[in-house]
């Protein structure tokens, strides 16, 4: 951006956010854009400009002949005002000084030499009678053209959503917390409540979240119980019950009761913290056709600059127009090549999208992947929790051998006890509710991607998946129609028996897969549980190409496979155990990140459960292309002829721009590159 001042790089320097962490000048300003103080600041310069050229009009000497009015200190009164109003453009120098100094030459260091040269020549003629050739009013309206425009590109680059304001709204400023709980119970019975700025909040203190307040950090609920809406956040508009022992999240809202909180992550390390990062991220990306744009500014400025000469030699020294009537031109050249256009054409549909992105529940932390993701052959879904609900429950216990139903499951459940997998998970939940007998365990050991073992009254025990039995050199026959997920319980040689669990599809996965066929995509499934689930679960869905019985660290070699034929691949998982397969693949999607949003190993990351999103996904990804590419054509297209129009190219039409006339045109194509990209406000995902 060629309109970040001093004042606004000051302010964001000091930019604290809600969540208590200090967020970087240069991610604020790429996140948002241009500022509003920046833009009330050129709007400020314009009106007094506007206000001095009125004077400045009336005692210029054509404009003095028509009304019949004469100035005896003519010149002199032109000089001063113009002065003036030229100390209003100093800013432009300022910037184009810092481009110099970064070697970074662009669209402030040509509106300096316009402006500049147009303003010294008068001078010139001003003080030195012969040369009788000031301009003035014409570079004075130049200043005020310029002005304007750069007040509109502020305003509209500001318009466009600054990201990171948006997900600081989404906290309170306030937080009720109870000081000194008695006894330190984690409830905090008995404590005084304070009103503190979330700022002073830290882990482990405890707060008081009442009927329709913002929750001010993510914690865990200690007492109370509520109705809470956590679609900011998540996407997901139906209030979700909370109670007791249930985790919470910053800048959800507390719709009815009360609850009491004890905080477990705060400030930068809070959801609302985490998103900021990604936003963060997000703004130190560029997709590459903002690299072809800041290469063709660059360039742009040389030939401009080059233009510029040529016009004032040939029209000079060849044609033999007067010096006056050709550095007119030069300075028309060096106005209307200034690279407005060019430099917002890519910046302001990024920031939009980042807006629209934030809106719909996603971040896309490279903004490089956009053109990836547009072109995509096939979306790669993981199935636990990606496609299906990741809600098993235990459907069927099958003993095999003397023991019955109930030894069987006491066995299972005391070695799960110790597993944080959602299987084992939810079989100790079944296990419990069924009365089973848990017994303690010895030399717990979790084996990746099979299953586990562990010692159960002197007796080493094994539960996982059918490799992880096989590997033991266990020898049975898998019984026929066991639909669902099977975990094999068994000791050193024998099968002891099998459990199944059930994980239901969601619904939103039904739609997902057929609306990514409608748009010529081919969707893929990968899961480590055995070829039969494998393929109910892909029969369902319509999915005509899935991978069973796969390992989390060889998930990337499948991921590879796909690629050796020349096809885009998306990968969707959870951003743990499909870190490798993420990585690998041409853009990693990692989806239902939930309360735990910095997902390192995705491109992309979605905060609800729903494979929809992918979709709503690829629909951004290809209306945003579609207009950066608009803005690119137009941006480029208008420097190819309105360069040599100023350089008096249809000279032999009797066709020329003013210098005026060069910074209207230059402006008015700056707003048509902002509103076109506004336009993406109004799309539906």
């Amino acid at each position: 951006m060629d309109c970040c001042n001093t004042e606004q790089k000051n302010s964001h320097h000091n930019h604290k956010d809600h969540t208590g962490g200090h967020l970087p000048a240069e991610a604020s300003a790429q996140a948002g854009g241009m500022s509003h103080g920046s833009a009330t600041q050129y709007l400020k310069r314009f009106w007094i400009v506007t206000f001095l050229l009125i004077p400045l009009a009336l005692v210029h000497p054509k404009v003095s002949e028509i009304l019949g009015i004469t100035f005896g200190l003519n010149k002199w009164i032109q000089f001063g005002i113009a002065t003036i109003i030229f100390g209003f453009a100093l800013v432009f120098f300022q910037h184009a000084w810092h481009e110099i100094k970064a070697r970074a030459y662009g669209m402030m260091t040509l509106v300096s030499l316009a402006v500049g040269s147009g303003y010294l020549f008068s001078v010139a003629s001003t003080f030195i009678p012969t040369l009788h050739s000031e301009f003035y009013l014409e570079i004075s309206t130049l200043i005020w053209v310029l002005l304007f425009g750069h007040y509109l590109e502020a305003k509209s680059s500001s318009a466009a959503g600054d990201a990171l304001s948006e997900v600081a709204k989404l906290l309170p400023k306030k937080a009720h917390k109870l000081e000194n709980p008695e006894n330190d119970f984690a409830d905090g019975a008995g404590g005084t409540e304070v009103d503190v700025d979330i700022t002073e909040l830290k882990e482990g203190d405890v707060v008081i979240v009442k009927p329709g307040e913002k929750i001010p950090a993510d914690g865990a609920i200690t007492n109370g119980f509520a109705n809470v809406d956590e679609s900011l956040i998540s996407g997901e508009s139906k209030p979700i019950e909370k109670k007791e022992g249930m985790d919470v999240v910053a800048g959800a809202i507390c719709l009815d009761g009360s609850l009491t909180i004890k905080l477990s992550r705060v400030g930068e390390h809070s959801t609302v913290g985490q998103i900021q990062k990604l936003i963060e991220q997000a703004g130190q990306t560029k997709p590459r056709s903002q690299r072809i744009a800041d290469r063709a500014s660059a360039v742009l400025t040389f030939v401009a600059g080059i233009t510029a000469l040529g016009t004032l030699i040939i029209w000079t020294l060849i044609i033999g127009k007067p010096f006056v009537f050709a550095i007119t031109l030069a300075i028309t050249v060096l106005v209307i090549a200034c690279p407005h256009a060019l430099g917002l054409a890519i910046p302001t549909v990024t920031t939009i999208t980042t807006s629209l992105a934030i809106k719909n529940g996603f971040f896309i932390k490279d903004l490089a992947k956009i053109e990836t993701i547009r072109k995509a052959d096939y979306v790669v879904f993981d199935k636990t929790g990606t496609l299906t609900k990741g809600e098993f429950g235990v459907t069927n216990i099958v003993p095999i051998g003397e023991q019955g139903k109930g030894t069987l499951l006491d066995i299972a459940a005391s070695l799960e006890q110790h597993s944080s997998h959602i299987i084992g998970q939810s079989i100790l939940k079944y296990a419990r509710e069924q009365k089973a007998r848990i017994s303690d365990t010895n030399n717990f050991k979790n084996i990746a991607g099979q299953g586990i073992k562990a010692t159960v009254k002197s007796q080493e025990y094994y539960a996982g998946n059918e490799r992880l039995t096989r590997s033991l050199n266990v020898k049975f026959d898998l019984p026929k129609n066991m639909d669902g997920t099977l975990v094999f319980v068994s000791d050193k040689k024998n099968l002891l028996g099998i459990i199944v669990l059930s994980d239901a599809i969601k619904q939103s996965s039904y739609d997902a897969v057929k609306n990514l066929h409608n748009m010529g995509v081919k969707v893929a499934m990968l899961t480590g549980d055995n070829e039969q689930v494998a393929e109910s679960v892909s029969k369902e869905l319509g999915i005509h190409t899935y991978f069973s019985n796969v390992l989390p660290e060889d998930k990337y070699k499948h991921i590879k496979k796909l690629q050796e034929d020349g096809s885009i691949v998306l990968m969707v998982g959870d951003g743990v155990n499909d870190a490798p397969a993420l990585t690998q693949a041409d853009a990693g999607i990692a989806i239902g990140a939930g309360t735990d949003v910095a997902v390192e190993s995705g491109d992309i990351v979605l905060t609800n459960n729903d494979p929809q999103d992918i979709v709503r996904l690829l629909k951004l990804s290809k209306k945003v292309y579609v207009k950066m590419i608009q803005n690119l054509v137009w941006a480029l297209g208008y420097n190819i002829v309105a360069i040599p129009a100023a350089a008096g190219a249809f000279a032999a039409w009797g066709f020329f721009l003013r210098p005026e006339i060069g910074a209207l045109v230059m402006s008015l194509s700056t707003v048509i590159v902002v509103v076109n990209a506004m336009t993406l406000k109004r799309i539906q995902l």
